[in-house]
């Protein structure tokens, strides 16, 4: 409707200096020259109050499209001290401005919301210009992730990570891919995900990083639980007739043994015979009984437990053995008020477990050493951690340690940590292992 106004009084003032020019033109054929001269001042002040006129409407836009350059959807154009015939024309620029800055209003508002929301997802997000490697965001979840606090372009990762940054700048968009992100203590399992998308005439590329180390142990922890379910049923129920059989062999060879010629030893050998069949079977039994415990655990009683508790019930129950063996355990614990919310006999059970191992592990150290701290995160996340000074492990090795079955002992049964990782993810955390050949370990138990 504004706009509207302002183009009638155009129109207007053309037609009036168009009627005015008519009429002098008429006036000068008709001769009558003395009329022509009280026209043509007439003809002078349209003209000049339509240079003026325009001359401050003109003004006027370029104020009003200097604030929409900058931005400025605050500032006001006063309409009531305004030239009557620019009061319609500031009125206008008035309503595009508050239009623009309501706009601008629901614009920053849904950008705060989504930025709010990708600051609080799990998944690691980085848009990046894949022409000349240029970051423009990333969240916080990937800084945490990766232990970055910033990224000026792509191609930094490539000083932290080689193995991840050849992924993630190879990953096409619309793929998907598993990779590894390697820290300085730690590896972790990651799924890569990728699109473009473009804007004023820039590619750019949207790469997500979800952790799925947490689903990855899930789903081997069930993998696992399954096969030892049905290896240990079918252990017992093939060996349980095999040492019933062994019993009845032995008794009826007691029985039969004064019928029998022994002078060649035949019955001694029946009997040693019989007695490792028996034996054998029995150890298989109690071998089966020992991984079908990885299936009872299923719900941990959860209490708020001190962790200078656990600590304290830990020195107690292993000073004899530690004491015994010359083995020093230092204790580190800053803050004395720390607690978590677990299953304080399982727990216990998880680390005596780590503490027998780490006694095994430094028992050929000239200076046998073991210590047991704890720490809380700057994410709020408590870390206990069982360090030695023992023989340590290879990478091979390391891979392989939470794996039914596998052990380096030579009497392990490969039961103690896969047992110790399911104590942990049914605590909804995790264990993890570094460790230096000839120098030493460490297991970290993460709340």
């Amino acid at each position: 409707m504004t706009y509207r106004k302002i183009q009638w009084d155009i129109l207007t003032r053309v037609l009036l200096l168009l009627v005015t020019i008519t009429a002098a033109a008429l006036l000068l054929v008709k001769g009558w020259y003395v009329y022509e001269l009280l026209v043509l001042p007439v003809i002078v002040y349209q003209v000049l109050d339509f240079y003026r006129y325009h001359k401050q409407a003109a003004y006027e836009v370029e104020q009003f499209v200097e604030s929409i350059q900058y931005r400025d959807f605050s500032r006001n154009f006063n309409v009531s001290q305004a030239p009557e015939d620019l009061k319609q024309l500031r009125k206008g620029f008035n309503e595009i401005n508050t239009a623009f800055k309501v706009i601008s209003k629901e614009k920053e508002t849904q950008y705060q919301y989504l930025q709010k929301i990708l600051e609080l997802v799990d998944t690691g997000i980085i848009s990046y210009e894949p022409e000349t490697g240029e970051v423009v965001w990333m969240n916080e979840s990937l800084k945490r992730m990766l232990l970055l606090p910033y990224l000026k372009t792509i191609h930094s990762l490539q000083r932290r990570d080689e193995a991840l940054y050849q992924q993630v700048i190879t990953l096409k968009p619309g793929n998907s891919h598993v990779a590894t992100v390697h820290q300085e203590k730690n590896t972790f399992k990651i799924l890569l995900s990728a699109t473009a998308f473009q804007t004023e005439g820039k590619k750019f590329h949207l790469v997500a990083f979800q952790n799925i180390n947490e689903a990855l142990d899930e789903t081997e922890s069930q993998a696992w639980k399954k096969l030892l379910s049905v290896m240990t049923h079918e252990i017992m129920n093939s060996v349980a007739p095999i040492s019933s059989l062994a019993d009845t062999l032995k008794n009826r060879l007691q029985e039969s043994v004064q019928f029998l010629d022994n002078s060649n030893g035949v019955v001694e050998d029946l009997e040693v015979g019989i007695n490792t069949i028996k034996r054998r079977s029995e150890g298989l039994l109690k071998f089966a009984e020992v991984y079908r415990n990885l299936n009872k655990i299923t719900n941990p009683t959860l209490k708020k437990v001190f962790v200078r508790d656990l600590f304290e019930n830990m020195h107690n129950l292993m000073q004899p053995t530690l004491h015994q063996k010359g083995i020093e355990m230092e204790i580190i614990l800053k803050d004395p008020e720390l607690t978590m919310e677990v299953d304080a006999n399982l727990i216990e059970q998880v680390l005596i477990n780590l503490i027998v191992n780490a006694i095994e592990a430094v028992k050929e150290s000239e200076q046998p050493r073991i210590i047991l701290s704890a720490v809380l995160s700057p994410n709020n996340k408590l870390a206990v951690k069982v360090a030695d000074n023992g023989y340590g492990m290879n990478e091979e090795v390391m891979n392989n340690i939470f794996i039914p079955f596998f052990s380096t002992k030579k009497n392990g049964s490969g039961i103690g940590l896969s047992l110790c990782k399911q104590i942990m993810m049914l605590h909804k955390g995790n264990i993890q292992v570094q460790s230096v050949e000839g120098k030493g370990t460490v297991f970290t138990l993460q709340f």
